[in-house]
């Protein structure tokens, strides 16, 4: 899809960006993103709820536990 640049800039179509409130955009070695925002990642979710448990080296030994074979 091509689109003129015009003295206000360009204009993205609506349907390019169902579902999105809010993008943002970034100029990077030439290339421009337009990148959703989204306020719920959930990366940035883990820790908020922690639980606890009788395993105390989780945090150092996660792999052990998620891979160990049962």
């Amino acid at each position: 899809m091509r689109i003129a640049v015009t003295e206000q800039g360009v204009l993205i179509p609506k349907q390019l960006l169902e579902g999105i409130q809010e993008v943002e955009i970034r100029h990077q070695h030439g290339v421009l993103l337009v990148l959703p925002v989204v306020d719920d990642d959930p990366i940035l979710q883990l820790g908020k709820e922690p639980i606890t448990d009788s395993v105390e080296d989780a945090s150092t030994e996660h792999d052990r536990y998620l891979y160990a074979n049962p």
